[in-house]
């Protein structure tokens, strides 16, 4: 998995009047939330803020990555758990990160690439993704950037569910009954399987 840097800001947590004002200047309230745990065993978020110029390339991008924080000088590992956006105007309101080391499992959802031509695809089907990511666990340094599918024996009218893949040092958290991708047949391949069956 590939890495990105973020430098922050230490902020008291405040209410939505503090959030507000932090927004007004290009700002984005964030918590990280680490090993420390509270009186009722959650995790103890520690308030930061980051600009929008610094988040943008973790945020606006199809890839995953693990983010090294700068939190006023003090270096953090973490990931990105949860993003909340504007309903109207998509601006950015808020960020959770989740504190990660080498060891510990975490979830993360990993964009899926189908690789190879299906023999579906060769009969005159289509070949579609139903899914774009898989949820998986593991430690962060196991987790790749894509999970590779090889569709080359994918016939028409034929599906991959998630029972029927594995990926060494990954556990697939995403239902197995899940359909993954498919090749779905289309006209042209329905007229030429009814011509060839009338032969």
């Amino acid at each position: 998995m590939k890495s990105i840097d973020v430098k922050g800001t230490a902020r008291v947590a405040g209410g939505k009047k503090a959030a507000k004002l932090l927004r007004k200047q290009d700002m984005v309230p964030c918590n990280l939330y680490g090993e420390v745990k509270g009186e009722n065993g959650l995790p103890v978020a520690e308030s930061f803020a980051c600009s929008n110029a610094e988040l943008r390339n973790l945020i606006y991008t199809p890839n995953i990555y693990s983010v090294n924080l700068n939190i006023d000088g003090k270096e953090r590992k973490a990931i990105m758990k949860e993003l909340q956006f504007h309903p109207v105007t998509d601006q950015v309101l808020h960020v959770d990160f989740y504190e990660i080391n080498e060891t510990k499992p975490i979830l993360m959802e990993v964009p899926i690439k189908m690789n190879g031509l299906a023999e579906g695809v060769k009969a005159g089907g289509k070949l579609a993704a139903s899914v774009r990511k898989l949820k998986v666990r593991a430690p962060y340094t196991q987790i790749p950037e894509v999970l590779n599918i090889d569709v080359t024996k994918l016939g028409l009218g034929k599906v991959i569910k998630v029972a029927e893949l594995s990926f060494e040092g990954l556990e697939i958290v995403t239902s197995p009954s899940v359909v993954v991708c498919q090749v779905k047949m289309t006209r042209a391949a329905a007229a030429a399987a009814a011509q060839a069956a009338k032969k």
